[in-house]
């Protein structure tokens, strides 16, 4: 493991961990239970009936997340711009891939992400097995030729011949390029972080502090949770950027590319904001550095609202009590299987 990853995993428990002052305690401040209504705690596994969640088939998804081969710079894997140890997001403005080549939006975080609408800043992906396998291809991001070229180089790797069996045993051909989707997203949908929040929702009045509880109830009186509601806390709709008040940058025009619908322009999915204190920068162009800055323009462009300072700040604070632990025994860098020629057997990243 690199030693920016050591840094960075190191601050991820630190942040875990709190401090004697972060406990909270009963309190006396009461949240509205109406309020309350439209959200819900995370679940254990973000499952689906069209991709049953085996051990096998995470333990394939997770090689494959963290495998370099599949990109044609041999330099690129999803790891690589969803770094798994630091909340599933490299902290750049928007995402680089193969040879440098910069992308043209931020990238979204991973977790908690299998249980959204659909994928992607347009949603042109309906699910995370299908969302894998678009980088691959894409070729400002793993560059990769077609489908074809990169079963020829699973094929070459006996381990994962053997794993794909192990994976897909009713197939009678399971290395292929869906597979592998399959297998990715399998692991994907394990990618889940509950928090402090969904500690609340499920019954512990002392999970948060009065000035977190305070902090949810500006949160909802400014009209936040119109968008930003349910499991995820986002991610379950399309929204227009400047619903009210235009949007400072309109040179991305969102789902119109997917829809080519005029209606579309500017219309993007609502983001979740689950571990949003440790996802910046924040919004598709990844313009906005500051948790802070993203609430105040939010509430502006999307609300026609001036939020003052406190108000700002009081809803930072309950969006803190959103960020959940790594789950790290599961995101641990697998060792890869080598290549015929012996190749490829370090551990990821390394």
């Amino acid at each position: 493991m690199t030693s920016q990853r050591v840094s960075a995993l190191l601050l991820v428990l630190l942040a875990a961990c709190g401090t004697p002052q972060d406990k909270a305690s009963p309190g006396t401040v009461e949240i509205d239970q109406a309020l309350l209504q439209t959200f819900q705690p995370l679940p254990d596994v973000m499952s689906t009936e069209a991709n049953p969640i085996t051990e096998a088939k995470v333990s394939l998804g997770r090689m494959l997340y963290y495998d370099t081969r599949f990109s044609s710079s041999g330099d690129v894997s999803c790891y690589v711009c969803h770094p798994l140890h630091d909340y599933g997001t490299s902290h750049r403005r928007t995402g680089v891939g193969h040879d440098g080549i910069m992308g043209g939006r931020n990238e979204p975080t991973v977790f908690n992400a299998a249980g959204q609408v659909a994928q992607f800043w347009d949603g042109r992906a309906p699910d995370v097995e299908a969302q894998a396998l678009g980088p691959v291809l894409n070729p400002v991001e793993m560059g990769m030729a077609d489908p074809t070229s990169v079963v020829k180089i699973l094929d070459g790797i006996p381990g994962y011949v053997d794993a794909f069996s192990a994976a897909f045993p009713g197939d009678a051909s399971p290395v292929t390029f869906e597979n592998m989707g399959r297998a990715i997203g399998a692991f994907e949908r394990g990618l889940v972080t509950p928090s402090r929040w969904d500690a609340f929702l499920t019954g512990d009045a002392a999970a948060l502090t009065d000035a977190e509880k305070a902090g949810f109830s500006e949160f909802a009186a400014t009209g936040c949770n119109q968008c930003h509601f349910g499991t995820y806390v986002g991610g379950s709709f399309y929204q227009k950027a400047g619903l009210v008040h235009p949007w400072y940058d309109t040179a991305d025009p969102g789902r119109q590319t997917v829809t080519k619908s005029a209606d579309d322009f500017m219309v993007f999915k609502v983001p979740s904001l689950r571990n949003v204190e440790e996802t910046w920068p924040y919004f598709h162009d990844g313009s906005v550095q500051r948790l802070q800055d993203a609430v105040r323009l939010m509430a502006w462009h999307q609300l026609g609202k001036k939020l003052t300072p406190s108000q700002v700040e009081s809803i930072t604070t309950w969006l803190r009590t959103l960020t959940g632990p790594v789950p790290f025994e599961y995101v641990n860098e697998p060792t890869l299987p080598p290549s015929a020629d012996g190749g490829g057997a370090a551990a990821a990243g390394n």
